[in-house]
């Protein structure tokens, strides 16, 4: 499935975990294009609603051109995926039949270069997945402390030379304001070590950086965090919740949550989580083949029993 915005990623394998249900209410927590909302209402419609989340009103939008041919049985909202409470009650909706979550950064946001999310283009740092949000990438990397900085870059980005890149962005910053993608890129690359420099990579340099401060401008972890252990306590019986991860960050979440989500269950003895991807499914050949982007996605699927005894 071609989508100019962004090319979903293990469509099939999301349409077979589903488990459609006549009547189902779904929830596409990360609605970007609107890819994977319109594979699943090819399934549900006319009986069933799609419900579709994004921060990005560009995405809104686009998914608004995407899935006209359904909009009866479309609620397009603006908002973030750690509130699906709030946006269910809103929606006067207390249960629904599944839900996904597909954490990547959509191939609109990356190709933008205003947008600040890839140094492949030199743009202003932004990265804000939300763009009425105030705090950005170009406020973080001119205003953190030193100290601060080598811990996202660590903590976020796994980056080994935290500390160097830190150190020598602060001492920078003291100059000139670092306010472009390419001037931070440069500088990551400066602050490594001579024999790294020299080395043909086979990822930039700058990625975990970019990465680090992504998640921390967005606040991307907590977010799941908080939206996962929602979307597990809105669905019905025998709904099923799917997440797709492209680094290990969110993939460690999404197993821990689901196992304690399980065990929880099972003490609790009102519901239980059943695991249903003992191990994440990953794209087949001939996807990443077509779209290599999808070579680093992961997808862990759960579904929940309720009145467990």
């Amino acid at each position: 499935m071609v989508n100019s915005f962004h090319t979903p990623v293990l469509t099939k394998e999301i349409l077979n975990y589903l488990d459609f249900k006549k009547g189902g209410v779904y929830i596409d927590c990360t609605l970007g294009g609107g890819g994977h909302s319109k594979a699943i209402l090819e399934n549900i419609y006319p009986h069933g609603l799609l419900i579709g989340i994004d921060q990005d009103m560009e995405a809104i939008e686009t998914a608004k051109e995407e899935l006209k041919s359904y909009i009866d049985k479309v609620k397009l909202v603006k908002g973030n995926f750690k509130n699906i409470k709030g946006i269910l009650s809103d929606l006067k909706i207390e249960t629904v039949s599944g839900i996904i979550f597909d954490l990547g950064v959509s191939f609109h946001q990356l190709k933008e270069k205003e947008r600040g999310f890839s140094f492949k283009e030199d743009g202003h740092l932004d990265m804000r997945m939300d763009l009425t949000q105030e705090f950005n990438a170009d406020i973080l990397i001119n205003s953190y402390s030193e100290k601060d900085l080598a811990e996202i870059f660590e903590k976020y980005g796994e980056e080994r030379f935290s500390r160097r890149i830190a150190r020598l962005i602060v001492t920078e910053r003291k100059k000139k304001a670092i306010t472009t993608t390419k001037q931070l890129a440069d500088l990551v690359v400066r602050s490594l070590p001579r024999i790294k420099k020299r080395h043909t990579w086979r990822i930039h340099p700058a990625t975990r950086v970019f990465q680090a401060i992504r998640i921390e401008v967005n606040q991307e972890l907590k977010a799941l965090e908080t939206g996962l252990n929602q979307a597990i306590r809105v669905l019905e019986d025998k709904g099923r919740v799917c997440v797709i991860s492209y680094h290990s960050l969110e993939d460690r979440i999404v197993k821990h949550l689901f196992k304690e989500a399980e065990r929880e269950g099972k003490e609790q003895k009102n519901y239980g989580l059943k695991i249903i991807t003992k191990k994440p499914i990953g794209p087949s050949s001939e996807e990443v083949r077509d779209n290599p982007k999808a070579r680093s996605a992961k997808l862990r699927v759960a579904e929940k029993i309720i009145s467990v005894t």
